[in-house]
């Protein structure tokens, strides 16, 4: 029996998401019959965990539309940036710089390998870490001693650098590149929302040692969870051992700490399935971005989210950012209202409480937008219709 309490929290959550039912949601999956499927099939051959063809599938077919040769699936994003981080030997103690505009899984996987992150601020153009930046902040506050970097203010050795690829937008990485090989610093790619993306012309698995992508239920693939590493093969050779945790034979041998990371067979169905889609879903998500850059483009009160110059983005999000007199609070609740789903943006990482005492560099950017950023429904199987109300509902809230 429920407490009086726990009854009604239980009803109010089954009333909520009856009513979401009823909304144009924000992000979720667009699944078919292809995944129902897949789903039988692992069922039917009793492969349902961590061993089965399709998480080899899986792992083949991300690493080779990555321009990688080797591809290890994980169960989460999260996971898999831990691990990437760990066989390049960041270690407790180290910093690894990273933007603080992401989502919070990005710094926590650097407190999982027992670093710090050293936030650095965005480029306004790409709202990815700006390279300018790391250069100025490493010169200003870093030395380099015996081979490595280390960080003038807590003598912590500098470890690496994880650029985030926002909203599916790969960062400056001719420019990040060039200041890791400066200080010999290795990257990895927090490429969570950029499954299928290039930058300038290359596949984004060729850019950095190690690159890893989420397929949760948000992104524009899913497997209903999960997560891939990809990148330079005896480094994910490495990742994989590690993620089952560290097993040498089947007589229950194992050489190091391990870890329970590795994706089911039944969520790499899953993927297997979306990922024959993912054409069309790109589509669908630079067809719902242009239409809201349209809808708002002669509107005073909000600009668009940034375009790469280069046009590659897997636009993951979309939205607008609003001018300084306008309320994203009052917006969502006004859209709410209207049967319509909508949110703020991540919080910046150095402003949550767990980060509070990371070393930080100036945050003008990323102080000045973060606050201001709607995100408007923009899943994959959105409709035209659809898209045209939540249009109409937001310039009548913004013109009331």
């Amino acid at each position: 029996m429920f407490s009086d309490n726990r009854q009604q929290r239980h009803l109010n959550t089954a009333s909520n998401h009856r009513d979401r039912k009823r909304m144009i949601p924000l992000a979720i999956p667009n699944t078919g019959s292809l995944e129902g499927e897949y789903l039988k099939r692992c069922i039917d051959e009793n492969f349902v965990s961590t061993v089965g063809a399709f998480v080899t599938r899986f792992e083949e077919e991300v690493a080779a539309l990555s321009g990688s040769p080797a591809g290890a699936a994980m169960g989460s994003g999260t996971q898999g940036l831990h691990l990437a981080l760990k066989v390049l030997d960041v270690r407790s103690g180290d910093l690894v710089i990273t933007p603080s505009f992401t989502f919070i899984a990005t710094a926590n996987a650097i407190s999982h390998s027992g670093a710090t992150p050293w936030f650095i601020d965005i480029d306004s153009t790409n709202w990815t870490m700006d390279p300018v930046r790391v250069a100025e902040e490493i010169e200003a506050h870093a030395v380099k001693r015996n081979g490595a970097l280390y960080h003038l203010a807590t003598g912590r050795r500098i470890a690496a650098l994880m650029p985030v690829y926002t909203l599916g937008t790969p960062a400056d990485m001719d420019g990040l590149v060039k200041v890791a090989q400066q200080y010999n610093l290795p990257i990895v790619a927090d490429a969570a929302a950029a499954i299928g993306v290039r930058y300038r012309e290359r596949p984004i698995g060729e850019i950095a040692d190690l690159t890893v992508y989420s397929f949760n239920g948000n992104k524009t693939i899913t497997s209903g969870g999960g997560g891939m590493i990809v990148g330079r093969e005896d480094l994910v050779k490495r990742a994989k051992h590690l993620s089952s945790t560290a097993r040498v034979s089947l007589d229950y041998e194992h050489d190091e700490v391990g870890y329970n990371y590795r994706m089911t067979n039944l969520e790499a169905a899953v993927g297997c399935a979306q990922l024959q889609r993912l054409g069309t879903f790109l589509d669908a998500k630079k067809r719902i971005r242009a239409a809201y850059d349209r809808a708002f483009a002669n509107h005073e009160a909000v600009a668009p989210f940034p375009a790469p110059s280069d046009g590659e983005s897997t636009f993951w999000l979309s939205g607008v950012v609003l001018s300084e007199n306008q309320s994203v609070k009052d917006a969502c609740t006004a859209l709410w209202a209207s049967g319509i789903e909508a949110r703020p943006f991540w919080k910046p990482v150095h402003l949550q409480a767990p980060y509070r005492g990371s070393p930080c560099g100036t945050m003008a950017v990323t102080n000045s937008i973060w606050h201001r950023i709607l995100t408007l429904p923009c899943s994959t199987s959105l409709s035209k219709d659809n898209q045209a109300l939540v249009v109409s509902a937001l310039l009548q809230h913004l013109e009331s």
